[in-house]
């Protein structure tokens, strides 16, 4: 009778082998759950305070996956306008707008800013974007924007103080005193406000101001500040006299600050003095107009007079000597008849 023999099975090796992963995995999971246990125990939490926590961070990410879910499906924004909707109907909405802080500046300019925000829901205006706007105008150097229910939006605003006026290719315009610009000005507007020229002269205004600060019995008398070269400052008084300073802050400084000491003794403003140059550190140049012509014409004048002096005297030499010829000649016959 025939037997037949089935191969495939697992061999002794095989089997051997199964056996140890199994105990490696059954030893594993031992050490494993030992190790939780251990940690389990060193926690100051109860089992019920465990559960508690885990279902806690369980509903927490079932709500964040839900919000998730509702986000991609439009819901938050279909009930922010179902509620802004709500609010109008309510009368929340921006029907009113006052401004508060208004002195130089175009007040219009701030109503057509807030004037597009009428007739909005009150929960959906946006306060911070509106905020934005208001502090590109030119004049607006901060402004804080309320909403005062039901229907009223209030604007407060600190304007910018105008400093100086800058002159650049013969148009005005007015600055604050970080040179920022405000609004194109006529010269009678400009009158009594210090004028800045110069390329640059704008971004060097906080200097200018710590410069005249140096000394203050000047800074009044001060019409005009000229940066040249982008380097120093030519200043001109409102007795139109020019004062040139040396380059670099303590340098133009200590100048002015001696120039307002040589004032305050020799009054040296409102004097013959046009310009005064004060570039060289151990000295000062004056240019009195028409001091050239003077000396050229006091030295013409005197080279005349030696000139005429020298003719004179050499005319009275000649004199002389015309004089002294005839009385010879008339001697010379008398002593003659004499010796007949």
């Amino acid at each position: 009778m025939a037997q037949t023999i089935r191969r495939g099975g697992k061999g002794m090796r095989r089997a051997a082998a199964a056996h140890g992963t199994k105990r490696k995995v059954t030893a594993a999971r031992r050490q494993t759950g030992s190790l939780v246990d251990q940690i389990m125990q060193w926690m100051p939490f109860s089992d019920e305070t465990l559960h508690r926590i885990a279902m806690t961070l369980i509903l927490g990410a079932a709500a964040v996956l839900a919000y998730i879910v509702a986000s991609m499906a439009g819901v938050p924004r279909l009930a922010e306008t179902e509620l802004a909707f709500v609010a109008a109907k309510a009368g929340f909405e921006v029907k009113r707008v006052e401004v508060r802080g208004v002195n130089r500046m175009n007040e219009l300019k701030i109503y057509e800013k807030v004037l597009g925000q009428r007739e909005q829901a009150m929960p959906r205006l946006d306060i911070g974007a509106l905020r934005e706007e208001l502090t590109q105008l030119p004049w607006v150097k901060d402004a804080r924007v309320s909403r005062q229910l039901p229907d009223t939006l209030v604007v407060d605003v600190i304007e910018r103080n105008p400093h100086a006026v800058l002159r650049t290719n013969g148009k005005l315009t007015l600055i604050d005193e970080t040179g920022h610009p405000l609004e194109a000005v006529s010269s009678e507007r400009a009158r009594g406000l210090l004028v800045l020229s110069g390329a640059g002269a704008e971004a060097r205004v906080p200097d200018l101001a710590k410069l005249l600060d140096a000394a203050p019995a000047i800074r009044p008398q001060v019409a005009e500040a000229e940066w040249i070269g982008k380097r120093r400052w030519n200043l001109t008084f409102k007795t139109r006299q020019v004062l040139a300073l040396p380059e670099g802050e303590e340098k133009s400084a200590s100048a002015l600050l001696t120039f307002a000491r040589m004032d305050g003794v020799d009054r040296l403003l409102g004097g013959k003095v046009v310009s005064f140059d004060m570039r060289s550190a151990d000295r000062i140049y004056m240019r009195v107009p028409g001091r050239a012509e003077a000396l050229a014409a006091s030295a013409q004048a005197e080279a005349t007079a030696k000139a005429n002096a020298a003719a004179a005297k050499t005319e009275r030499a000649r004199s002389a000597v015309a004089s002294a010829a005839p009385k010879t000649l008339s001697k010379t016959p008398a002593s003659k008849t004499a010796q007949d």
